[in-house]
């Protein structure tokens, strides 16, 4: 493969690829957080991301 060519690849593939992969690491997260209150404001941003999802439902 020569250096300077890139490999087809549409945009709006990865952009979906991107967004699925977004969702179901946030859903493994809810999942994690129901699962086991315990971890509850060991990690900021998770917790952001739980309260975000849940107030969205």
């Amino acid at each position: 493969m020569d250096e300077h060519s890139t490999p087809e690849v549409p945009i709006d593939r990865v952009a979906e690829q991107r967004a699925l992969l977004r969702l179901r690491h946030s859903a493994a997260l809810t999942n994690l957080m129901v699962e086991r209150t315990d971890l509850r404001g060991v990690h900021a941003l998770a917790d952001t991301i739980d309260d975000a999802i849940r107030w969205s439902a």
